[in-house]
């Protein structure tokens, strides 16, 4: 059957026809008829030559198959070269997208003014939000310029009123796995283990257009990502930049991975390669194979590199032998080999390579492999220790690499454990370059400018904050002349923000790709226009903590919670102060007579003058394993996992002093409430609920509840062991808590599984069950009735987890059933999760669905190191309510909620439950400045 005529090809789609009239005309051309003149003329020379020779040849191989060879030397000695010179079209332009005009925009350019010093540029000097408008058409950006005139475009042209919004380049993710897993980890392609170097390999060979996340990432405004093999092994294989615009409702007419690569050209190649313990972990098998240690892997390196390094030398030399001699007198043919083809390139400097490397070891040993061999290494990736040797860095041979980082997402390797949320500011002021990543799945890729907002609150430069996920990558990449910025000439790949994209909560309204509109009924939050963050350079400054004891007084609030009402607040009154008292909340708001008495007595006070500062209650981690697991992938730091029958209580595993608790408490978490198990929502046991800032578990203040609630998981996690389905497990559940409602008799002061159920039915316990699945939790509302009905009691039930809790949202409010959403923006990770909701501009969040609903809601985490990023979390659900939900109740989300949902009674008057902050809690840089306790106050400054 014949290609059907209205579809026309992939090259019929991308090619240019005439040249638009916005553009200069130029004899584009002249320079190609040049090159295929002189191809000719060599051709003609050559064939002449073999037919004039009256000399037999001298080799008796295929003439024909040499002269091929031959002509693969040109190849093997070009050096890509990154053309800015003018384009009356981008390549991957398809003919049926129309003009673009996006009007009334406040425009991130991605570099600064015009003039603007390299110095003064890096001190963030002469950037800035500009007002203006957007022309694009033929998948470029033509103009950018204020008040573009309509009568001036094509007729044709569509309009898109941005009325005042941010726009920005699309977001640049140089670290995903995206397409190579699919949707719930049903499969997996992105490590080829049948050998530790594997560079023939290519991630494109396993990467499924089809999959549902490409549609998330990309409503996130990520155009572009470089798509990596993972990091299993030493050397992984080939990388790929595509773009996320697939099939024609993404305005492509075909559905390929052909169709995915960001360059038609393909300048560049890119490689992976990785270091450290993934590798080791992958190979390392005592007398069986390697690499077993960090010695192995670097023979593993250099002795590929000194293959490739061989092969390269064979081939240079037999072209430069064939250059002096004639190929008709060649004695073999040109050498080549796949398996080294690819190194190969590396050593001629064809290939951009992009390392995983953590630790000083691992990035010392690849500087000198760099040196030995002379290739260069463009990035060095999660790079957690590349902070703490800037200068090693500057050694690498052909130029420092950048380091592709995650904002604060550390601590869950030994590899991780000596990082920090201070190693962009760090590296940047070194002059190395810090890009943000996802490492999809590891991060939901949607969500990467995130990264870079945190990296902004924790002291790097505005301006290097968004360049590292927009024009810093795309240098990297070998395309910073056609992406990364929004620019006349560059690619149109636009994302018009309902927020300043490093704030709490920002979302795309619409995202453009090669200038093909990507959202054709975009989802919009109401949000106020917010102008754009004033970037505040107090952030680099790095606190240090003391303790002070005595009167210690706070000016400069601009916020006070309502809960200290009690306490003698004037919540209406802004810039009031707070007092404490070795450690007690003692006044806050005008405190006249109090600062009067402190004056008249010459109580030893200090005074902290807050510009803009905030008191609430501390925060609370629930359900995350703080406090029992330290580092994620070493079983010894965590007090195990959780046992599959009978009762065990987290207060008998409680670690103090770990590096976990101490940054959740940095960042306002006072209060933890922990359940048995190694990490993730699902526990199985008594959770218990502690003070973060406690020395160990006797000290004063330090448990807050010994015995909190009965943990059961009911997620996909609960399939094994006696119970190997979820209905086996609900099934054992619901004969545990009906065999416990009939029994009368109470064992509240017994600590078996059996007493501890009887609690749940007699209503002094609450029961928390992880589970996402919609209909997982509909078993739940179902089991919650059949219990209630024998016991002739309300029982309180609360699901963490709540991925699909959204699908039932009217029934869990019917059934007095609380959610505790673990994480708060899911991303299908296992299949009970994949009709979670992604947000905006693709759906509403479930946050709205079920506050609207009347559901008793939290925000939790599902790994320990979030835990520092609630306050965060909360306000993105607070930007993302529309109203719903106040400043007080967003805080509540993370705070107050757990005691209420729980059924423990708090008095709202505790004077050590409070925290200072400058600046909102709930918003990117807002950070801790003091906390209660007993005795004292912990202060940071």
């Amino acid at each position: 059957m014949g290609r059907p005529e209205a579809l026309p090809t992939y090259d019929d789609a991308t090619t240019a026809t005439t040249p638009h009239p916005w553009l200069h005309r130029r004899q584009k051309r002249k320079t190609l008829r040049v090159l295929g003149a002189a191809a000719m003329t060599y051709l003609a020379y050559t064939t002449f030559k073999i037919a004039t020779n009256t000399e037999p040849p001298i080799s008796s191989l295929s003439i024909a198959k040499l002269q091929e060879d031959h002509a693969v030397c040109a190849n093997l000695r070009h050096q890509p070269v990154e053309s800015g010179a003018h384009r009356d079209h981008n390549k991957r332009w398809v003919k049926s997208t129309k003009p673009v005009l996006i009007s009334n925009a406040t425009i991130w350019t991605g570099e600064p003014a015009t003039g603007t010093s390299e110095q003064d540029a890096r001190a963030g000097k002469g950037w800035g939000w500009i007002a203006s408008d957007v022309f694009t058409d033929r998948g470029l950006i033509i103009s950018v310029q204020p008040s573009i005139k309509l009568k001036d475009l094509p007729h044709n042209t569509e309009i898109f009123e941005a009325n005042g919004r941010q726009l920005t380049a699309g977001i640049v993710d140089m670290h995903s796995h995206a397409g190579l897993e699919s949707l719930g980890n049903l499969q997996s392609d992105d490590n080829e283990l049948s050998s530790d170097i594997t560079p023939y390999v290519r991630s494109l060979d396993g990467i499924d257009p089809l999959q549902p996340e490409f549609e998330s990432i990309k409503s996130g405004g990520v155009t572009t990502s470089l798509f990596l093999p993972g990091s299993g092994n030493n050397i992984g294989g080939e990388a790929f930049v595509l773009k996320f615009a697939v099939g024609p409702k993404n305005g492509r007419t075909e559905i390929s991975q052909q169709d995915l690569i960001a360059d038609p050209d393909r300048t560049w190649r890119y490689l992976k390669m990785a270091c450290g313990e993934n590798p080791k972990r992958a190979y390392g098998k005592v007398g069986e194979r390697g690499p077993f240690s960090r010695l192995g892997e670097a023979w593993e390196f250099r002795h590929a590199l000194e293959q490739a390094r061989s092969y390269v030398q064979d081939q240079d030399d037999w072209c430069a032998k064939a250059d002096t001699v004639g190929v008709d007198k060649m004695e073999s043919y040109l050498r080549r080999d796949l398996q080294w083809e690819t190194l190969g390139a590396v050593l001629r400097g064809q290939v951009r390579v992009n390392t995983h490397c953590y630790t000083i070891p691992d990035l010392e040993a690849f500087v000198r492999h760099t040196n030995e061999f002379k290739f260069r290494v463009y990035a060095f990736h999660h790079a957690h220790q590349t902070y703490l040797v800037p200068e090693v860095l500057k050694r690498t041979w052909g130029g420092t690499p950048a380091a592709a980082l995650f904002a604060d997402n550390m601590y869950y390797k030994v590899e991780a454990y000596t990082a920090s949320e201070r190693a962009g500011a760090i590296l940047y002021a070194h002059n190395i370059t810090p890009t943000y990543v996802s490492d999809n799945p590891v991060l939901n890729s949607q969500h990467v400018v995130f990264e870079a907002a945190k990296a902004y609150g924790y002291g790097l430069p505005y301006h290097a904050a968004l360049a590292g996920v927009t024009s810093a990558p795309a240098e990297l990449l070998g395309l910073g002349h056609r992406i990364g910025k929004v620019k006349s000439g560059f690619d149109a790949d636009i994302v018009v923000w309902d927020s300043d994209p490093l704030s709490a909560g920002a979302t795309p309204v619409q995202v453009w790709i090669d200038g093909a509109k990507q959202f054709s009924e975009p989802i919009e939050l109401k949000k106020p226009l917010t102008p754009a963050i004033q970037p505040d350079t107090d952030l680099a400054h790095e606190y240090t903590t003391r303790i002070a004891r005595g009167a210690v007084v706070f000016t400069g609030l601009s916020y006070s919670h309502s809960s200290f009402v009690s306490n003698g607040a004037d919540v209406s009154q802004k810039h009031s102060v707070a007092i404490i008292t070795d450690g007690k909340l003692a006044c806050v708001g005008t405190c006249t007579s109090e600062l009067a008495e402190l004056e008249a007595t010459r109580s030893a006070t200090q005074t902290i003058n807050l510009k803009d500062g905030y008191l609430t209650p501390g925060l609370v981690a629930f359900g995350s394993s703080l406090g029992l697991a330290e580092i994620d992938a070493e079983s010894d730091t965590h007090d195990g996992p959780y046992v599959e029958q009978g009762t065990t209580s987290a207060l008998d595993g409680l670690s103090f002093g770990g590096k976990q608790l101490m940054r959740a408490f940095e960042h306002g978490v006072i209060r933890a409430f922990t359940a048995p198990g190694e990490g993730g929502i699902d526990s199985r046991g008594v959770s218990v609920a502690f003070n973060t800032g406690a020395k160990n578990a006797l000290e004063e203040g330090a448990i807050l509840y010994p015995e909190l609630a009965l943990h059961y998981p009911l997620t996909l996690a609960a399939k094994g062991g006696k119970t190997p389905s979820i209905s086996s497990a609900i099934g054992l559940l619901r004969s545990q808590l009906l065999d416990a409602a009939v029994d009368g008799h109470t064992e509240k002061l017994n600590t078996t599984e059996k007493a501890w159920l009887k609690r749940v039915v007699t209503g002094d316990s609450a029961l928390v069950l992880s589970a996402h699945s919609a209909d997982t939790i509909a078993s739940i509302i179902r089991l919650k009735s059949q219990v209630e009905s024998a016991s002739s009691q309300k029982i309180r039930i609360v699901i963490i987890g709540g991925a699909e809790a959204h699908l039932i949202a009217d029934e869990l409010a019917a059934s007095n059933i609380a959610v505790v959403l673990a994480p708060l923006l899911p991303h299908a990770q296992s299949w009970d999760q994949r009709r979670g909701l992604t947000g905006p501009p693709l759906t509403n969040v479930s946050t709205n669905i079920l506050l609207d609903a009347g559901v008793d809601l939290g925000i939790g985490v599902e790994e320990t190191w979030e835990t520092r990023d609630l306050g965060l979390l909360a306000g993105i659900a607070l930007a993302n309510s529309e109203g719903r939900l106040s400043f007080d109740e967003a805080l509540d989300l993370v705070g107050a909620n757990f005691f209420n949902i729980l059924g423990l009674e708090v008095s709202k008057s505790d004077p050590h439950d409070w925290v200072v902050w400058e600046g909102s809690p709930l918003e990117i840089g807002g950070r801790v400045k003091a906390i209660g306790g007993v005795g004292s106050t912990t202060i940071w400054k």
